[in-house]
């Protein structure tokens, strides 16, 4: 356990700090004097989408970047330029000027994303082998509770202290961050050796080599689809959870705040626990036990009127059962036998997760269009989308046998 704490620890704090700034901003930057065309709703999707534009146009960059340097070596630079990053937003937040902090966010985005092939490559470079599934599911638990943790304190510090709480957080957190990656023992370095296998840095390009390269290899394409349907599942559910507790439920945004909170720790005990359960348990029991409690619960929701109560603990049932389907893809594809790609395989992943992002943000506009605001006719298509996940790994089961 000891070997991973200082890259796990890494982990959560860069994840903390992107979604404490993001949130800080969404929350303190309604007092300011925002332009006439920025709006509450429109500032959320700017910020918002800061944070993800980066993935689609720079993950193949950040792939390349792991063909020529060390991913240690990396994760430490990035982690470095976090601190110019923080002080541009503390600029932004002294001088209350939306659109600098806006950029600040853009600034974070792109970094993390430059890293983030780097990030994950570590998890078979610090522990062994039979090791990777248990740290792949530590690794995204910290994310998890990064994302809920920075979302939480920011939305509680904007209603009881001031600018100047928020900035020296930026900094402690970033200072604590990249400390941890000075701190990170890598047993198993991967030596790079040429840069045969660098692929394109343009997003259209690369996302074709990817799939050409990696449908070659065993089951690594049908984990990264597993993996980007687990964040299509997830967004689809993040951004239902807030229809479906205000329609049905009538609930302030403090109280959908904490349905939102519940359900994130309800992903983060169970990555976790699928990480420990690995090592005695086949990964695709556990991607049949995730999908089949994820269905059972929806199902219960979609059928009867359920308590408030009983509404969340059925969220976190479905979120931990998420867990359960995540964390043996993401070992799939820390186990591929991927060599110098690997780096690239990690960038590949990350494209797809977020264009499968997108398609949720498409799929819950055309759900609430055909269905007025009905929360759930989105309920119904998760389920719709996790028994057909359900159906291909059983007819793969059949077809190995």
């Amino acid at each position: 356990m000891q070997k991973w704490f200082y890259l796990m620890l890494a982990n959560f704090l860069g994840v903390f700090n992107d979604n404490f700034l993001k949130n800080a901003i969404i929350f303190i930057a309604v007092a300011w004097k925002l332009p006439a065309w920025l709006t509450l709703s429109q500032l959320i999707s700017v910020v918002s989408a800061s944070l993800v534009l980066p993935y689609l146009l720079l993950s193949p960059l950040g792939g390349w970047l792991t063909t020529h340097y060390n991913n240690i070596q990396l994760f430490r630079f990035f982690k470095l330029i976090e601190f110019p990053i923080m002080a541009i937003a503390s600029l932004a937040f002294i001088m209350e000027w939306a659109m600098l902090a806006v950029f600040a966010v853009l600034l974070m985005g792109i970094q993390s994303c430059l890293y983030s092939p780097a990030k994950y490559g570590l998890i078979r470079e610090v522990g062994e082998k039979k090791e990777i599934a248990f740290g792949s599911g530590l690794f995204e638990t910290m994310a998890f509770l990064g994302i809920l943790i920075g979302s939480v304190i920011a939305s509680y510090l904007s209603d009881v202290s001031g600018v100047w709480i928020f900035i020296v957080i930026f900094f402690i957190v970033a200072i604590g961050g990249y400390v941890s990656t000075l701190k990170i023992k890598v047993k198993n370095e991967i030596t790079l050796k040429s840069n045969e296998y660098t692929m394109s840095i343009n997003p259209i390009k690369f996302l074709y080599e990817g799939y050409k390269t990696f449908s070659s290899m065993n089951k690594v394409q049908s984990a990264v689809i597993g993996v980007s349907s687990f964040w299509l599942i997830g967004a689809l559910l993040q951004m239902n959870i807030i229809l479906h507790a205000k329609s049905y439920y009538f609930l302030t945004n403090t109280t959908t705040g904490v349905v939102i909170a519940i359900a994130a720790i309800g992903i983060a005990v169970g990555t976790w626990l699928a990480g420990v359960f690995s090592s005695v348990v086949r990964p695709v029991n556990l991607m049949i036990a995730g999908l089949t409690s994820m269905i059972i619960s929806l199902v219960v929701i979609i059928s009867f009127k359920v308590s408030f109560n009983v509404f969340l603990v059925l969220m976190f049932v479905t979120a931990f059962s998420a867990g359960f389907y995540q964390v043996p893809n993401l070992t799939v594809i820390q186990n591929a036998d991927s060599g110098e790609r690997h780096g690239q395989l990690l960038a590949y992943m990350n494209l797809v997760i977020f264009i499968f992002v997108l398609l949720a943000s498409v799929l819950f506009s055309l759900i609430t269009f055909i269905f007025p605001e009905n929360s759930v006719a989105v309920f119904v298509a998760i389920v719709a989308i996790c028994i057909i996940i359900f159906s291909n790994i059983v007819r793969n089961i059949f077809i190995m046998r």
